[in-house]
């Protein structure tokens, strides 16, 4: 069983947005032996019952399967999942340009000799991870004539111990991005 972790959202936000605080959905959640669901039911009994957003149908019940160590920090259906972001000042095609080539990315990502499965210019790379198994998700912001934002999703993960040092891994490398297109 996973530790238990309480909400990452405020009280006072989840009950702005469904009409009840953590408490009392934890106490609701309880009482219909979510304890014993998977999370498409426990999305599914929300859905069924109460009219608030799907998007916070999904973060009430992943902050119950956390509050109640049926789920870990970081943890989806297929594995653990991180992400991190970062803003640089440069325009959007040279982020974009400094993933695709490969020359550039090992200024930056010297061990990054990743397989991009799928490609939109400027917008977003799907990635097959070095080894394998994991797969990345980069996604490109313009913020400005020259600022530009990276947000990278690192998915299917194995352990609750690999997402916390990927997270850890890429605050690292998008610093070492930021350094290298600065410069």
């Amino acid at each position: 069983m996973a530790q238990k972790t309480p909400p990452s959202i405020s009280d006072d936000a989840v009950r702005k947005a469904t009409a009840k605080t953590w408490p009392q959905w934890f106490s609701l959640l309880d009482k219909a032996g979510a304890k014993k669901m998977d999370h498409k039911q426990i999305v599914a009994h929300l859905d069924e019952r109460y009219d608030f957003s799907g998007w916070w149908k999904q973060m009430v019940t992943v902050s119950y399967e956390q509050a109640r160590g049926l789920r870990a920090k970081h943890e989806k259906p297929g594995g653990f999942e991180i992400s991190r972001t970062k803003v640089i000042g440069v325009p959007i095609e040279r982020l974009y340009g400094a993933w695709k080539d490969k020359r550039v990315r090992k200024k930056w990502l010297p061990d990054g000799d990743f397989t991009v499965r799928k490609a939109t210019p400027h917008k977003s790379m799907r990635i097959t991870w070095m080894d394998g198994a994991t797969h990345v998700d980069a996604y490109f912001y313009e913020k400005g004539a020259a600022r530009s934002q990276i947000a990278v999703q690192h998915k299917k993960l194995p352990s609750a111990k690999e997402a916390d040092a990927k997270k850890a891994y890429w605050a690292e490398t998008l610093q070492q991005l930021k350094q290298v297109l600065e410069a």
